[in-house]
């Protein structure tokens, strides 16, 4: 009945379902254990008629033209510019931290002279990880890099995941620079959008073939088979000589024999308010204050004009495949120990031509939504390659 099944019907499975049914003619079923498609990136109109993120905000942005002109197929675009605010010592600065919120926080003289040797030794426009600056022999820039450490980093890290800012992988702590400009915006990529009917519609359009068959609300354990021993499969009870291209959990699909792997879930809490905006930017990030690490504010995001305003606070929590209430993985935890763990997962999976692992929790590592897009079109296109 199928030439390949997909796991999971966010970028990473969606995008392959697309290219396989288009430009192979395969015919290709999806399953994904939700209700919906379009994983993390899932949105909705909540009771009050606000585009909600379900899932927590997702900002487009992006340097590749490529991956903009394929999406760009599937939906129309609103140009949107991200900015986000940081509650600091009862002020909201930018953040990143930037040359503005030096201005706004410390006394004007501190201010010009902290500023004066940023853009000596880093130059303009550079963006620079906390942790690097915090190594400058400077006794300005140090007490600076200790300030913004401790005031905007290391409780926003301890709360967003639970461990020290040294413990993670600097791939993690190294998204969260500090900014030599006054460039407010919280990207610079040539790209800033959101796509102007959700992202939902854009899943929408992207599985809409009539090659793609859809399985939801539907744990593919419970429909397929996999032998580990001889990598042999079964769809629903019956060998299935195809390719499957897996976009969840590795370590659940080869049936935890390493270990789990330890993933960041969060929780969220909306609200609508009876009110136009309730802050003065989409994103407001608490890294001292409160339990919650930011708010987002919806309307700001989506552009529209509608009665009152939809927010949501955002809980960081730990993972537990057995809660119901914390069982969504968001994150890989990326530890020194993790990455020799996953290591052994990878490793076991080249034995088996007939599995692509592709995506964030696949493949154990951070993908933005352009990173991920980009990864599936070279996966589809390396295949292609192979088979020609």
């Amino acid at each position: 009945m199928f030439d390949t099944i997909i796991i999971g019907a966010g970028f990473a499975g969606s995008v392959l379902a697309e290219r396989l049914a288009t430009q192979e003619q395969k015919r290709v079923l999806v399953i994904d254990k939700r209700r919906h498609i379009g994983g993390n990136c899932y949105d909705c109109f909540d009771e009050q008629g606000v585009l909600i993120h379900q899932y927590g905000p997702h900002l487009f942005h992006t340097d590749n033209k490529d991956v903009f002109d394929y999406l760009s197929q599937f939906t129309e675009w609103r140009n949107y510019q991200h900015e986000v605010l940081a509650f600091i010592d009862g002020q909201m600065v930018p953040a990143p931290f930037n040359l503005q919120a030096i201005e706004q926080l410390f006394p004007p003289a501190l201010a010009a002279s902290l500023t004066a040797k940023l853009l000596a030794v880093y130059g303009y426009g550079k963006k620079v990880p906390i942790l690097e600056l915090r190594q400058q022999d400077d006794a300005e820039l140090k007490f600076l890099a200790d300030f913004i450490y401790n005031k905007l980093f290391v409780n926003y890290t301890a709360k967003q995941w639970g461990m020290k800012p040294e413990e993670i992988s600097p791939e993690v702590t190294g998204r969260v620079p500090v900014h030599i400009s006054r460039d407010n915006r919280y990207f610079q990529d040539k790209y800033q959008v959101v796509p102007k009917h959700g992202y939902t519609k854009i899943f929408e359009n992207l599985l809409q073939h009539p090659n793609i068959s859809l399985m939801l609300n539907t744990d593919f354990n419970s429909v397929m088979q996999f032998n580990p021993g001889t990598g042999a499969l079964q769809l629903f009870d019956t060998p299935f000589k195809g390719e499957l291209i897996y976009t969840g959990l590795i370590d659940e699909l080869f049936g935890y024999r390493f270990g789990e792997l330890p993933y960041r879930s969060l929780h969220f809490d909306f609200e609508h308010l009876q009110q136009e905006f309730f802050q003065a930017a989409t994103t407001v990030n608490y890294p001292n204050d409160y339990d919650y690490t930011r708010i987002t504010e919806f309307k700001r995001l989506s552009g529209q004009t509608v009665n009152g305003t939809t927010i949501v606070k955002e809980y960081p929590q730990a993972y537990d495949r057995h809660d119901p209430s914390k069982n969504i993985p968001y994150y890989p935890i990326f530890t020194e120990e993790n990455a020799q763990r996953f290591a052994q997962y990878q490793t076991f999976a080249q034995r088996f031509n007939n599995i692509t692992l592709v995506g964030r929790l696949a493949e154990n590592r951070y993908y933005d939504m352009d990173d991920m897009v980009a990864r599936a079109l070279d996966v589809f296109a390396a295949r292609a390659s192979n088979s020609g």
